[in-house]
């Protein structure tokens, strides 16, 4: 079938699209139905199914006979080691973690916090939790102290699961001492804490609270699976709040099975036996879907990668991890290849490996802007595909679906929405506009099975945050249009959009001029105030290495190709190069925090920020241009 047929099937009944995706999940009791609609506009799906996602990820593909297949691939060039691990010994080691919390008296319901890096054992504790039916909320090892203690009062977890030390290029990131000290900030107690100690550092535990992971595993009986409603939360995932107070995503178990199984095969062409990798963290919501339960949920194997784009060592690492470990869909977020390609403009250590087994390359997380995905097509010779998802949605809204077929590709698009999202663009006023007209972007409740049915001990809070701007949509946060052929381009975050004498400027739009130019290899537009236009644009420019210009002639260029592209409504007259942009972990460049040094506002710098040392030099770059002032 066509993805159209597939789409308006799901549009005519998607009550039977559903029912019938589910059949692809091991139930200990099916649902009597898909959608329990009874406390609209807050849905839920399969409630009344009983169901184990542990189940659905290990044991019944070793049931099925395949329990000698790689389940995880440990790939780690900061430690120069690679191990893996069968899906056998993955339902042992789970099994054994789960019965070690079930001894300590962690049941059904109760929270357990993750705090680990990239390594297997990250996955095998959450696997252990979803076995009991434990509600795990991973967050990103070495978050500061104060971060970690935030969540720890929010979700208020009987446990929390650690390593000693994560591994950065060049350093060891300690931690058991911000463990300790969040546990110290905050008024909730853990009972206990469960610590991997990896060789590179063994801490000190504390004795009475802290278990060593080896220890805690053996001499207890292995836990079997707890079956669990449909409705039951697998995990709270923590995503960054515009108030400063974190926002706990709630992902129901049912439902998230289903949608993930779907999405294997018919996005990204995923089935049993399969490699797949996805280049991200487990503490982020496409580690969760794409390196934990989706490939797993399949039968797939999964890469674990504990390294970064470039610098562990070269730009050709994510190439050599392809071709060794024969790697058939890839993911990753726009940045990482931003960075691969500002070390290897020319693609030349792509050449180095044999990619013969990659079929194509998945990215998210970013604004994928042309340039980059025209390059990575050229030298990797697959199809690039763009997609657009949230942490909230738990799986991809818009994409191309490959599993089904390739849609002719729009440059800047990330396709069309996937079966369960009606996407419409409204004006300020909750209006529909007409095709290629910027506005925000909203999808038609009911949002489909996987996506968040609320926020943690927060239902208010998510009414306002995601439902009441728009009735009867939920309000993504994002801008854009469509065009007439229904393809969907993202363009900013809503506050992204800029308003310059009264036109509405999408940054994203200018970013994709700026990056059209040979030299710059990445870049960012955010919006200064001004007092006669309200607001003004101002460009951010990486460039290649290698790069010879003078700075100030990309500048004059860049600000030409603005007027020839946009037009003189546009208003672009200031750039600047810097070395870095600001971003989170994952990859996320923090406009809104750069509009503020710009207009001289104070901010709080986000607690993801890669490097809160970048923001000095991005003041005084801004300095250099009459912005920023003290």
């Amino acid at each position: 079938m066509a993805y159209i047929d597939i789409y308006d099937g799901w549009k005519s009944d998607p009550e039977a699209f559903w029912m019938e995706a589910a059949r692809s999940i091991d139930w200990i009791r099916p649902p009597s139905k898909a959608l329990f609609d009874e406390n609209a506009p807050l849905y839920e799906w399969f409630s009344d199914g009983l169901v184990n996602t542990c189940w659905n990820a290990v044991d019944r593909h070793v049931e099925a006979g395949r329990g000698d297949q790689l389940a995880l691939i440990h790939s780690s060039p900061v430690t120069h080691t690679v191990k893996g691990t069968t899906y056998r010994e993955l339902r042992d080691h789970v099994a054994e973690i789960a019965g070690g919390l079930r001894a300590k008296g962690v049941q059904k319901g109760d929270r357990v916090i993750i705090y680990m890096p990239m390594i297997p054992q990250a996955v095998e504790a959450m696997l252990a939790c979803a076995r009991i039916g434990a509600v795990h909320s991973v967050v990103f090892g070495g978050f500061a102290a104060n971060e970690l203690a935030v969540r720890i009062e929010d979700c208020k977890p009987k446990a929390i699961i650690a390593a000693s030390c994560g591994i950065e290029p060049g350093r060891i990131v300690h931690y058991k001492p911000l463990l300790d000290q969040a546990i110290e900030l905050s008024a909730h107690k853990p009972d206990f804490c469960v610590i991997y100690q990896r060789e590179q550092e063994i801490c000190e535990l504390i004795p009475g609270r802290d278990f060593a992971w080896h220890s805690f595993r053996f001499g207890v009986e292995p836990a079997e699976c707890v079956p669990v409603e449909g409705n039951h939360p697998l995990y709270i995932l923590y995503t960054s709040g515009t108030t400063g107070q974190p926002k706990g995503v709630i992902r129901h178990t049912a439902g998230y099975l289903v949608a993930l199984s779907w999405t294997m095969k018919n996005i990204y062409n995923i089935e049993a036996g399969d490699r797949f990798w996805t280049a991200s963290d487990v503490g982020w919501v496409v580690g969760h879907s794409y390196i934990c339960y989706g490939p797993l949920i399949t039968g797939a194997t999964s890469i674990v990668y504990e390294g970064k784009p470039v610098g562990t060592p070269d730009a050709g690492m994510f190439w050599q991890v392809i071709q060794n470990h024969k790697v058939k869909s890839f993911f990753t977020a726009p940045t990482a290849l931003r960075a691969i390609r500002r070390e290897d403009p020319e693609g030349l250590l792509i050449k180095d490996y044999n990619l013969s087994n990659l079929q194509a390359v998945f990215l998210a997380g970013e604004r994928a802007d042309p340039e980059t995905i025209a390059w990575a097509a050229k030298h990797l010779k697959v199809p690039v595909i763009d997609h657009w998802w949230q942490t909230e949605t738990g799986w991809a809204i818009a994409a191309n679906p490959f599993g089904i077929e390739l849609l002719p590709v729009k440059p800047g698009s990330p396709t069309k929405p996937m079966p369960g999202y009606e996407i419409a663009i409204l004006d300020d006023d909750g209006h529909p506009v007409p095709a290629g007209t910027l506005g925000a972007i909203a999808i038609r409740l009911p949002l489909p099975p996987g996506t968040l049915p609320g926020l943690w001990n927060a239902e208010a809070r998510f009414r306002k945050s995601y439902l009441e701007k728009f009735p009867g949509y939920y309000e993504t946060g994002d801008a854009g249009y469509l065009d007439e052929d229904g393809y969907v381009y993202i363009m900013a975050r809503t506050d992204d959009v800029i308003n310059v004498a009264g036109h509405r400027l999408s940054t994203g739009a200018i970013e994709e001029v700026l990056a059209a130019h040979p030299d710059v290899a990445e870049c960012a537009v955010i919006g200064a105030a001004d007092a006669l236009k309200g607001q003004m644009p101002v460009g951010f420019l990486c460039l290649k290495k290698g790069a010879q210009k003078p700075h100030a002639e990309v500048v004059r260029e860049v600000v030409a190709l603005v007027r020839d592209c946009i037009g003189p409504v546009a208003a672009f007259k200031s750039a600047v190069v810097i070395d870095r942009l600001p971003k989170t972990r994952s990859g996320k460049i923090l406009r809104a925090t750069m509009a503020k040094i710009a207009d001289s506002e104070s901010f709080k710098p986000p607690a993801t920020i890669d490097d809160p040392a970048i923001l000095d030099e991005i003041r005084a770059a801004l300095q250099t241009i009459g912005y920023a002032k003290a």
